[in-house]
Order: C-alpha cells, then sequence, then structure tokens
C-alpha cells in the first residue's frame, strides 16, 4: 500500500498521484460474485435528475459484499486481495471451510493466507466479526451494523474506524470517524480493524478526464449562472449573487453554511449520545 508519483511528462501527469496497487493479489474478480451495474445518470425511476452532474463513466460489475458476516462458526481463508472500482477500499476474497466463497472488505493488515471467522466465539483477531458486546473496550472496528441482522452500514470507507467507547446495559456506545458518540445494540456486528487503502485520501487525480471516468460530469459555480438558474447567478460585473451579497445556499435556496437540515424529531436522534459538531 503506497502513493507513487509521476514525472511531468504531460499537463495530465504534473500533479498525478496514484495507488503503487502493490497489496493486490488477484487481477481478474470471482465470476460468481459479480452482478451487472446499470448507470442512470442522476436520474430515478421516473426519469428524473435527482443527483446532478453524474453520468457517463467507465463500465464496471458489481462485487457482491458480504456486509451481514452470517456465516458463525466456519472458518475462512482469505485467498486474494482485490481491487473494487466501487468502493474506496478493498476487499478480500474468502474462501470457506465448506466450500463457499464470499467477498469482504479488506481491513488493514490482513494478510493472505490468513484465517478469519465470524461470530461470538470467534477470536479477537483483526477481520473477525463479532457482536459489540463481545468485543474488547478501545478496540478499533468498522462496518458496524445499526440493526441487528440488517448488515453494515457505518464506518466502511477507506481509512476509517470506530472507537468502543463504554458499554452500558443493551447497549454500547461508540465513537464514529465524524467525532458523533453514538448508541448501538450490543447485538449488532462490527468487524475487528480499520479499513484499509489508509492512502485513499493522498490521490490526486491529475485531470478532468480521469473525473469522467469515474461518471462525474463538469459542475458549473453559482456564480457564473443566470438568475433564473440559480439564486447566486447574475449582477453586473463579479458579483456574489444578484448584483448584491447573497448567502452560500443550493439552487433550491436551502442555505449552505450553519443551516442544521436533520430533522427536529428525527427517530434516531435518541441514540446520539453527543453530536459530532461539539467542540
Amino acid at each position: 500500500m503506497g502513493i507513487k508519483q509521476f514525472k511531468p511528462r504531460t499537463p495530465g501527469s504534473r500533479f498525478r498521484m496514484d495507488h503503487t496497487f502493490e497489496e493486490i493479489t488477484k487481477d481478474t474478480p470471482e465470476k460468481s460474485l459479480l452482478e451487472p451495474l446499470r448507470k442512470h445518470g442522476g436520474r430515478n425511476c421516473h426519469g428524473r435528475m435527482t443527483a446532478r452532474n453524474r453520468g457517463g463513466g467507465h463500465k464496471q460489475f458489481y462485487r457482491i459484499i458480504d456486509f451481514k458476516r452470517d456465516k458463525t462458526g466456519v472458518p475462512a481463508k482469505v485467498a486474494a486481495i482485490e481491487y473494487d472500482p466501487n468502493r474506496s477500499a478493498r476487499i478480500a476474497l474468502l474462501h470457506y471451510k465448506d466450500g463457499e466463497k464470499r467477498y469482504i472488505l479488506a481491513p488493514n493488515g490482513l494478510q493472505v493466507g490468513q484465517s478469519v471467522m465470524s461470530g461470538p466465539e470467534a477470536p479477537t483477531e483483526v477481520g473477525n466479526a463479532m457482536p459489540l458486546k463481545t468485543i474488547p473496550m478501545s478496540l478499533p472496528v468498522h462496518a458496524i451494523e445499526v440493526n441487528r441482522g440488517r448488515g453494515a452500514q457505518m464506518v466502511r470507507t477507506a481509512g476509517a474506524s470506530a472507537q468502543l467507547m463504554s458499554k452500558e446495559g443493551e447497549y454500547v456506545q461508540i465513537k464514529l470517524p465524524s467525532g458523533e458518540i453514538r448508541r448501538v445494540h450490543q447485538e449488532c456486528y462490527a468487524t475487528i480493524g480499520q479499513v484499509g487503502n489508509l492512502d485513499h485520501d493522498s490521490i490526486t487525480l491529475g485531470k478532468a478526464g480521469r473525473t469522467r471516468w469515474l461518471g462525474w460530469r463538469p459542475t458549473s459555480r453559482a456564480m457564473c449562472k443566470n438568475p433564473v438558474d440559480h439564486p447566486m447567478g447574475g449582477g453586473q460585473g463579479k458579483s456574489k449573487g444578484g448584483g448584491g451579497w447573497h448567502h452560500p445556499c443550493s439552487p433550491w435556496g436551502q442555505p449552505a453554511k450553519g443551516y442544521k437540515t436533520r430533522r427536529k424529531h428525527k427517530s434516531t436522534s435518541r441514540f446520539i449520545v453527543q453530536d459530532r459538531r461539539k467542540k
């Protein structure tokens, strides 16, 4: 796992920084764990654009990831560490003792040939999935379930990890990467360790074309638009929207700085012990 720089032979390679991919041990994915991935260009089932500036990009297959880790008590051996074009983390191919194959997120330090297992009786080692009640305090964890049996929904990006803070009754307090302290049921599963590919934040694409390969289309600044297209557009010369000062906002007028968008009486707010914005 490392970062390499390129000689500035072209404008696109002048500032480019990319992975060395030295941790990848297998180039071809497991065919039984692939699904077609259709691109929608940011449009919903009615054809209306709900996510702007999306479209194009390279064709990809989706890798089926085992986020539930429900194969309890069956040991598996790490067969390969692979690249996944759909996520920032690397994935690990597991060969279970009964012959089944599954993908999981590859934690930092997981090696080919290592044995992993899930369940309450699993040892406290990197890559093993266990209920939160059986994980020792202060250990880094990732791929955390929010609802029991639903599968991991939190802490799945490259380099991310959460920390167990305390255990009180049926709930465990976890400090998330954002700084938020949240209560999660003790029966929810989590995987021990930190998500791999720690150098992902150091990547520099180098040119606009690589952004297009990833499926992102060009984005226009609000100030250069007309008043009919954006609240901050228009004005004489270079102005902050409409000829006078205007708060940064979305095309629909929602403020972008300091405006709370979370619902006041959201059902999951009772599980938040400390807000991520608290200093």
